[in-house]
C-alpha cells in the first residue's frame, strides 16, 4: 500500500473512531450527514490469492453439503465465506471492529439453530436473521439508516462481486486464457486422482470404504445440475459478501430528515391525554387482578378463553401503535432548551412505563388463552413477538437517560437475540410439552382435552415430550413424525441433532402397531370435544 493511500486509511479511521465515540444528549437527534450523498466508497482494492482461495473453498463445501438438507453444512459452509470477508476487508485496508465482530459472531451462531433443531419455520428465521447479521458486519453502521437497509445491502455486490473475482483471476493467470485453462486443467487432474485413488483404497478395506461414505457426500450424475447450481451459488455469494467487505454501501451517509419542531402545546396535549387512557385502561386491569375474573365474566357475558382472546390481539397492536407514536412525538418534539428535553422525557416516559403494563396485560391474556386452548406455533411466536417489543420500549426509556447513538445498534443486536434464544428453545418442543403437561393435569377429572391432529403435524422436536404419552395416544401422536422420519437418510451434516435424537427415541420404544388411523381418529374426536 502506497504511503498516501495509508495515510488516507488512517484518516478514515480516525473519522469512524471520533463519530463511535461521540454520544448524543437527547432523544431523537438528527446525524449531521447529507442526505443521499456519495454512499459508495472508493472502488475495492485488487483481490487477494486468499480470497479466491476462500471463495472457491465456498463453492466446493456449497457442492458437496448443501445438496441434502440444511443443518450443521450451513456453519461449514459459512466459514470459508467469512474468510473471504476477512481477507478482503484486509486487503482494502478496514480493520474489523467490535460492532462488526458481534455481527459477525451472532451470525455464525443463529446459524446453528438448524444444527440443532428439526423444525423449519425457526430455523428459516434464524438463517434470515443470519444473513441479516452478516451484512450488517461487512457495511458496519450505527444509524437507523445503516441498521435497516444493512442487511440488504449485499445484494448490491451479486454482479459486480463475481466480476471482481474474475478480474483477479485474469490477473494471476497473466491475462491469458491458456494459463487459466491450466489453473482448470489442474483441478481436473486432482478430481481424478482422488476418485480412481479413493475407489481402490475403498475396495481394499470396509472400514475406510464406510468412513469415505460418511465423510463424502453424494456426487453422482443424476444430481449433476442440482451440483453445479449449489457451486455456482455459494462461488457468487462468497464474491458477492468479500467484494462488498471491500468496498461497502456507506449507509451511515443517508440523512433522515429532522421533523419540524412543534410548539409545546400543539406536541404535548395529544400525548398527555393519551397517557391518560392508558392510566385509565391499566386501572381497569388492576381492578380485575384483585377482583377477579369472575366478577367481569359474569357482567361481561363472556367466557373465560373468549376474555382472553378478544383482548390479546387489540393489546398487541396498542403496542405497535405506541411505538409509532413515540417515534413520530420525538421527530416533533420541542427542542428549545432543558425545559423541553425534560417535557419530552417526562411525557414520553410516562407513556412508556404505562405501555409495559400494557404487555404485561397481553402477556397474561395469551396465558390464559393457552390454559384453555392449548399451545400453538402462532401463540407462542407471537408471544415473542409482544416480549420483544416491551424490551425495546424498555431500550428507549434507556436512550432517554443516557443518549440515544447506540440505540439502532441494540435493538437489532435484541432481535437477533431474541431470534437465536426462540430457535435454541425448541419452540415445537415446547408447544409439546405444554400441551402434553396440560392433558395430563386436566385428564384427572375426565375433562382433559388434546388436539391430536395438531400434534401429528409437529416436527421431529416434539418427539420427546410426545414419548410422555401413554398408549394408544403416544403412537397416535407420533405416527406421521415417525412415518416422515423413517424415509430419511440424510448424512451427519445435514441432520438436525433433534432429528437425531427422535431417531433414537423411536427406534428404542417404536410405534405401536395396534393404532391403526380408525382408532386414531376416534380418539382425536374424543378428545377434541369433551
Amino acid at each position: 500500500m502506497s504511503k498516501s493511500a495509508a495515510r488516507s486509511v488512517a484518516r478514515s479511521s480516525a473519522k469512524e473512531d471520533a463519530a463511535e465515540e461521540d454520544e448524543d444528549a437527547d432523544w431523537g437527534q438528527p446525524l449531521p450527514v447529507p442526505w443521499l450523498a456519495e454512499l459508495q466508497v472508493e472502488a475495492p482494492a485488487p483481490v487477494r490469492t486468499a480470497t479466491l482461495w476462500a471463495a472457491l473453498a465456498t463453492g466446493l463445501l456449497s457442492m458437496l453439503l448443501l445438496g441434502e438438507g440444511l443443518a450443521l453444512n450451513l456453519v461449514l459452509v459459512a466459514i470459508p465465506a467469512a474468510l473471504a470477508a476477512y481477507f478482503a476487508a484486509e486487503a482494502a485496508g478496514r480493520r474489523p471492529r467490535a460492532w462488526a465482530l458481534v455481527w459477525g459472531l451472532g451470525g455464525i451462531g443463529l446459524l446453528f439453530v438448524p444444527a440443532l433443531r428439526d423444525a423449519g419455520w425457526p430455523s428459516f428465521l434464524a438463517i434470515v436473521s443470519a444473513v441479516a447479521l452478516g451484512s450488517l458486519a461487512l457495511h458496519g453502521g450505527r444509524t437507523w439508516p445503516a441498521v435497516l437497509l444493512g442487511p440488504i445491502g449485499v445484494l448490491n455486490s451479486l454482479v459486480t462481486g463475481p466480476t471482481w473475482g474474475w478480474r483477479g483471476l485474469r490477473e494471476r493467470s497473466g491475462g491469458t486464457r491458456g494459463n487459466v485453462g491450466a489453473v482448470l486443467r489442474a483441478l481436473a487432474v486432482t478430481a481424478v486422482l482422488l476418485l480412481v485413488f479413493g475407489a481402490l483404497f475403498a475396495g481394499a478395506d470396509a472400514a475406510f470404504a464406510d468412513l469415505l461414505g460418511d465423510l463424502v457426500p453424494d456426487t453422482s450424475v443424476s444430481g449433476g445440475p442440482w451440483h453445479v447450481l449449489l457451486l455456482a451459488l455459494g462461488l457468487v455469494g462468497a464474491l458477492a459478501v468479500a467484494h462488498t467487505a471491500a468496498a461497502p454501501v456507506q449507509w451511515d451517509r443517508v440523512e433522515v430528515p429532522a421533523g419540524r419542531p412543534r410548539g409545546r402545546v400543539e406536541w404535548a396535549l395529544p400525548l398527555i391525554v393519551l397517557t391518560g387512557l392508558f392510566a385509565a385502561f391499566n386501572a381497569v386491569q388492576l381492578a380485575v387482578l384483585f377482583g377477579g375474573y369472575d366478577a367481569v365474566l359474569e357482567k361481561t357475558g363472556q367466557t373465560y378463553a373468549e376474555y382472553a382472546r378478544q383482548g390479546f390481539w387489540q393489546l398487541l397492536l396498542v403496542t405497535l401503535l405506541t411505538l409509532l407514536v413515540i417515534v413520530f412525538a420525538l421527530r416533533w418534539a420541542p427542542r428549545d432548551g432543558g425545559r423541553d428535553r425534560k417535557l419530552v422525557r417526562g411525557v414520553l416516559g410516562t407513556l412508556c412505563v404505562l405501555a409495559l403494563v400494557v404487555v404485561a396485560s397481553a402477556v397474561r391474556r395469551m396465558d390464559m388463552y393457552v390454559e384453555a386452548y392449548g399451545l400453538t406455533r402462532l401463540r407462542v411466536s407471537v408471544v415473542a413477538v409482544e416480549l420483544w417489543l416491551g424490551l425495546v420500549i424498555v431500550l428507549i426509556m434507556a436512550a432517554g437517560v443516557w443518549g440515544a447513538r447506540w440505540l439502532p445498534r441494540v435493538v437489532a443486536a435484541s432481535a437477533a437475540a431474541g431470534v437465536l434464544a426462540f430457535g435454541l428453545a425448541s419452540p415445537d418442543g415446547l408447544i409439546a410439552e405444554r400441551n402434553v403437561q396440560r392433558y395430563e393435569d386436566t385428564s384427572k377429572d375426565g375433562t382433559g382435552k388434546f388436539d391430536l391432529s395438531y400434534a401429528q403435524g409437529l416436527s421431529a422436536d416434539a418427539v420427546p415430550a410426545l414419548d410422555k404419552l401413554e398408549e394408544p395416544l403416544r403412537s397416535c401422536a407420533l405416527r406421521s413424525i415417525a412415518a416422515a422420519l423413517e424415509g430419511g437418510d440424510a448424512p451427519w451434516y445435514a441432520t438436525s441433532w433433534g432429528e437425531a435424537r427422535a431417531r433414537d427415541i423411536l427406534r428404542d420404544r417404536p410405534v405401536s402397531k395396534d393404532a391403526d388411523w380408525s382408532t386414531c381418529y376416534e380418539m382425536s374426536d374424543d378428545l377434541m370435544y369433551r
